[in-house]
């Protein structure tokens, strides 16, 4: 096995990969990309690995939610916000029911790709590049908004790490705390008829 490189993907067959008209202008959004700051810090990655090591064990259970896909128009703090919610409550009933830890992975914060198994989509006749996410192109059909655009990499990229810096607000700052869940839920309960 080859060692890993941040570019190690390249070597391998790739599906599902939009075509960009301009090469300069994604290598130079790429440049760009990689003097970011990382999105997910070590020690966070460090800690998911040793809780995945405790479900591969039996020892925990892993809740994956959110999105199938994000997007640019949904991106609000309150949708943010209920998605959390959603997964807490979630983790409370298999935590309380499963009586061991729930580690929860959220499809948040950079889903805003789609696969498709064309590259083309037609509509009345008329072919124009697949909708392939937010991140590529636009859902609008015209040949402008489904030309892939790097650009919209740097957008994902501010998106996702807004949306990471609040859920770690969230987190930390009291909205998972056991007794705000149970609000949640006795609100939820005098609200339904």
């Amino acid at each position: 096995m080859s060692q890993w490189q941040p570019d190690s993907w390249r070597s391998k067959p790739i599906l599902q990969q939009p075509t960009y008209q301009n090469k300069q202008h994604l290598q130079d959004v790429e440049g760009k990309l990689k003097t970011y700051p990382p999105l997910v810090f070590a020690a966070e990655t460090r800690d998911l690995f040793s809780q995945l090591g405790n479900v591969a064990e039996g020892k925990g259970f892993l809740l994956q939610g959110g999105d199938c896909a994000e997007s640019f128009d949904e991106f609000n703090a309150p949708k943010i916000r209920d998605t959390f919610k959603v997964i807490l409550q979630m983790a409370i009933v298999l935590t309380y029911a499963g009586r061991c830890p729930v580690t929860k992975v959220a499809r948040m914060a950079g889903q805003y790709a789609k696969p498709r198994s064309g590259d083309f989509e037609t509509i009345n006749g008329v072919s124009l590049p697949s909708y392939r996410g937010d991140i590529i192109n636009s859902f609008e059909f015209t040949e402008a908004a489904r030309q892939p655009d790097p650009e919209r990499m740097i957008e994902a990229y501010h998106r996702g790490a807004s949306t990471l810096n609040l859920l770690r607000a969230f987190s930390q700052g009291g909205l998972a705390d056991l007794h705000e869940v149970n609000r949640w839920n006795m609100a939820f309960v005098e609200n339904n008829p």
